[in-house]
């Protein structure tokens, strides 16, 4: 008798866990929620995975780094 697809996937899941581990890692952070809405929509408009916008925000974040760096700046802007 063949097994159900979702208890092969737990078995699948079960087996690679540490793997799985290893290789990646989840940020637990929180927004306002209004802030997290309109970031969602953004993103859902443009088509843009969370981990895309993350890439590309750490690229811009060191760019503006380095060139406030050579500038004797320093990026310490809060949100509010």
């Amino acid at each position: 008798m063949k097994q159900p697809k979702s208890q092969i996937d737990k078995r699948y899941e079960d087996k690679h866990k540490e793997e799985r581990k290893a290789a990646h890692a989840v940020w637990g952070t929180s927004m306002k929620r209004e802030d997290f809405e309109e970031l969602n929509k953004f993103l859902k408009a443009n088509h843009i995975p969370k981990v895309q916008l993350i890439y590309m925000g750490w690229t811009a974040l060191k760019e503006q780094l380095n060139t406030n760096n050579s500038e004797g700046g320093t990026c310490n802007e809060k949100r509010t």
